[in-house]
């Protein structure tokens, strides 16, 4: 099997393996630059409603201003373990998709509630 088709093809999962991931919506309440990272990237703050406010680093800086991101709905993972990047404390994942200009984020298309989970 090339490599190619081992990357692009997926093992099935159950409906209990995705209700164990928790893919939430929030608001960007803050983002600051994030000098040290290796790769462009800013430090952002989210309004999960019910689940609370969590950060993260998200390489987004190529395609995306700090005032671009404020106020903005996006979609994350909030119950990954938290991981070290640096000096920094990254508490959930910030989903998108990487393309050869930058990672685009998963757009939420009207706005929902903070902490509304993805069905």
């Amino acid at each position: 099997m090339s490599e190619t088709t081992e990357t692009t093809q997926a093992s099935e999962i159950g409906w209990a393996d995705f209700e164990k991931v928790l893919v939430v919506a929030g608001t960007v309440t803050r983002v600051e630059a994030f000098p040290e990272a290796r790769k462009p990237a800013w430090k952002v703050w989210v309004d999960f409603g019910p689940y609370g406010e969590k950060k993260t680093s998200a390489q987004i800086a190529a395609l995306y201003s700090a005032e671009e991101l404020l106020g903005r709905q996006i979609v994350g993972v909030i119950n990954f373990p938290e991981k070290q990047i640096g000096p920094f404390r990254s508490q959930f994942l910030l989903t998108g998709f990487p393309t050869p200009e930058g990672v685009v984020l998963t757009a939420i298309e009207r706005p929902v509630p903070n902490g509304t989970r993805l069905a």
